[in-house]
């Protein structure tokens, strides 16, 4: 599937719903009250990542997605499994996976193995979101920047750019960057989008995800603050109004 398929709106956002909780009804309290707040206030889409729950609780809020939200879009990322991931979409209906690397973090042999993986994964018609030089991931391909992410076209529908880190604003030059490189193919910010650089990041990529920012304290391990999405979306809101 293609990302323009997926997403029928200029500069798409999605938000993170990182199954935070002490307790399963506590994380479950949580992931329904995160990802009424993101749709309400115009976030396109929600992604259930295991960053705070295990797989079993990924599994849990994804049938919450598909029986409530039928409608809306939302994928899903289980870290370090794209198998898994692609599994879990295809049971519980989201419109695409995130994957923290689709390229270059691997040794040539091992990658040649895996890009196979990926290749055979994207058959299954559901978009496919890969990083390339992703935060905490290494350089291991012994290839160029522009090599890697020409493989990273026959792996995935959008790739993904970030800066060193959760939360950490990407470096406007390595967006551009890869926007060079990639021409036209999807290109998605993925980490450190805040109210001061939403504007100009998102003028440059086709769309964002967004967590921290979206938190009290703008940390990963805050509560969803309504206010603050509501005041990310209206930059966003201005800047799809410019594009028009």
């Amino acid at each position: 599937m293609e990302f323009s398929e997926v997403f029928r709106i200029n500069k798409p956002v999605m938000a993170m719903v990182h199954l935070k909780g002490y307790s399963g009804e506590d994380k479950r309290r949580r992931w329904e009250r995160e990802i009424g707040i993101y749709y309400r206030s115009g976030v396109d889409a929600v992604i259930v990542e295991d960053y705070f729950g295990s797989v079993s609780y990924v599994y849990q809020a994804l049938g919450f997605l598909r029986d409530e939200y039928p409608d809306r879009i939302y994928g899903v990322n289980i870290l370090d499994e794209p198998e898994m991931s692609m599994q879990a979409a295809l049971e519980y209906k989201a419109s695409f996976i995130q994957v923290d690397s689709v390229c270059g973090h691997l040794p040539k042999d091992a990658d040649n193995a895996y890009g196979e993986m990926m290749k055979e994964l994207k058959k299954n018609g559901v978009l496919i979101m890969g990083g390339v030089r992703f935060k905490y991931q290494p350089v291991l391909s012994g290839r160029s920047l522009g090599e890697d992410l020409g493989l990273s076209k026959e792996r995935c529908g959008a790739v993904v750019v970030t800066g060193e880190a959760t939360g950490v604003s990407t470096d406007e030059d390595k967006i551009r960057e890869f926007r060079g490189i990639l021409g036209d193919f999807p290109l998605i910010v993925g980490a450190g989008l805040n109210d001061m650089n939403a504007f100009s990041q998102l003028s440059i990529a086709d769309g964002g995800i967004i967590g921290s920012w979206l938190k009290d304290g703008h940390s990963a391990t805050g509560e969803v603050n309504e206010s603050y999405v509501r005041s990310f979306m209206d930059i966003v809101f201005r800047l799809r109004e410019r594009c028009i």
